[in-house]
């Protein structure tokens, strides 16, 4: 025993070990080390359902979209103007034709011009370069104004007065040139050096409702009018390129800054429609929530979505290849929603509406303001990525398209859902009771078309 006692002792032993120390990052957070084989988680798509199903539960929960109410109008907000770039101030025109510059950044009203128009306000815009305002009014006139972006100032004098032989209802200024186009009994396009139009275009209608340059093409302009139509113009050639006969009047008209062939018009049928300029025989999409005539709409800077107001009361919000609206704005003291905007960041949405208010909403509902840190925007990316993955299944669905909408509304959409289920039944009677090819199908998209003029 003794002699073992001496072999044990002279023995050195080596342990391979290692300190946690080494490895782990400091703090509290310690590092998770997973293994991603598939066969060691075979529970992993019922957890990821229940994460998913989690996320969209406390999307709702978290979905407050209000920020601010900007007061100070004493009329009807009529229309709203920003320039195309972050940072710069809105401007908006009332009824009383009274014109306000708000800072943005502190959500307070730079300047007032009390009698900027006589009458209504009609339509505002803001130059390219973001130093002028130009406002056309019921008292037939166009006026360009200077804008101090720092101190968010209005001249209280106009630097430009332009006389139009009719009432301008909108006004919109060229996306590289110092170009400008009115939409009155004509659609006219102005120089800043000229007091004449340099191009007026007819094409067989009373009066033009409002009319936008095309953000890539800088010669074509898209107009709607009175007489239903939906007309493309090209100021080269100076003469009218094409238009589109509905059903029903549109009453505002947007491209898509992005996809710039296409084109969005909100229609008295409660209905938006989404053109491609190239083949206006049918939509492209066919956007269908609103309740009453949609009077606005107003595409985000990234072209993926838009937002329309009505005259239902609401705003909403729109993904361009979906048919149903993402989300619902509405407060209890909102009347008629007459115009909205997305802001140059589109991170934010205006509305103006008749009870003279300015609303400012988010554009997710459920955004939270202010900072985030990494491990914050790690654990978006993530809920966002399930709800995605799982948008198709019926509980999240359901609980995705779930949204609370006014008592009036609500009775509208029932009221109508209940007529076009009636109107589908009985075109299919007949169609079924009828010679073949008596009554052919016309798709929801050809059906607000009457015809196509060039």
């Amino acid at each position: 025993r003794g002699a073992l006692t001496a072999v044990r002792a002279a023995m050195k032993i080596k342990v391979l070990q290692r300190s946690e120390q080494d490895y782990a990052p400091t703090g509290d957070i310690a590092k998770f080390f997973r293994n991603p084989e598939p066969a060691l988680h075979p529970f992993e798509r019922s957890r990821e359902y229940q994460r998913a199903l989690v996320a969209t539960k406390m999307e709702k929960i978290f979905a407050k979209p209000f920020v601010r109410a900007l007061e100070g109008h004493l009329d009807s907000v009529k229309c709203m103007a920003m320039a195309r770039r972050a940072g710069t101030p809105l401007i908006s025109g009332s009824c009383d034709g009274e014109l306000r510059c708000w800072n943005l950044q502190n959500l307070t009203c730079g300047s007032v011009v009390p009698r900027a128009h006589t009458g209504f306000v009609r339509d505002a815009t803001v130059s390219y370069t973001g130093d002028k305002v130009l406002s056309c009014g019921d008292d037939k006139t166009v006026k360009m104004w200077s804008l101090e972006e720092q101190t968010t100032k209005i001249d209280p004098e106009p630097t430009s007065v332009f006389h139009c032989t009719s009432i301008s209802n909108s006004v919109d200024h060229h996306w590289k040139k110092p170009l400008f186009v009115t939409a009155g009994d004509t659609v006219d396009v102005w120089d800043y050096q000229r007091s004449s139009p340099l191009s007026s275009f007819e094409w067989g209608c009373e009066r033009v409702i409002a009319s936008r340059f095309n953000p890539a093409e800088p010669a074509l302009i898209a107009s709607t009018a009175v007489d239903r139509s939906v007309g493309l113009y090209d100021i080269r050639a100076n003469t009218p390129i094409r238009k589109v006969i509905l059903k029903m009047r549109s009453n505002a008209v947007a491209w898509n800054p992005m996809v710039p062939t296409n084109f969005t018009v909100a229609n008295e049928d409660c209905n938006l429609y989404t053109f491609d300029m190239r083949k206006l025989t049918a939509a492209l999409q066919r956007h269908w929530d609103h309740v009453m005539a949609t009077l606005d709409v107003s595409y985000s800077p990234t072209g993926q979505q838009f937002v329309s107001a009505s005259y239902d009361a609401t705003v909403r919000v729109w993904n361009i290849r979906e048919q149903r609206s993402v989300d619902v704005y509405h407060a209890k003291r909102m009347a008629r929603v007459l115009c909205c905007h997305f802001t140059p960041d589109s991170r934010f949405i205006l509305s103006g509406s008749e009870d003279t208010n300015i609303r400012l909403w988010k554009a997710k509902a459920n955004h939270k303001l202010g900072t985030l840190d990494s491990r914050e925007k790690s654990a978006i990316a993530y809920r966002e990525t399930l709800m995605e993955k799982f948008k198709r299944l019926p509980e999240i669905r359901r609980i995705k398209r779930h949204h609370h909408v006014p008592k009036m509304v609500k009775s509208l959409s029932s009221k109508r859902r209940i007529m076009r289920e009636a109107a589908s039944r009985k075109e299919e009677n007949r169609r079924k009771h009828s010679k073949p090819g008596k009554h052919p199908h016309i798709g929801l998209k050809r059906r607000p078309i009457v015809k196509e003029l060039e």
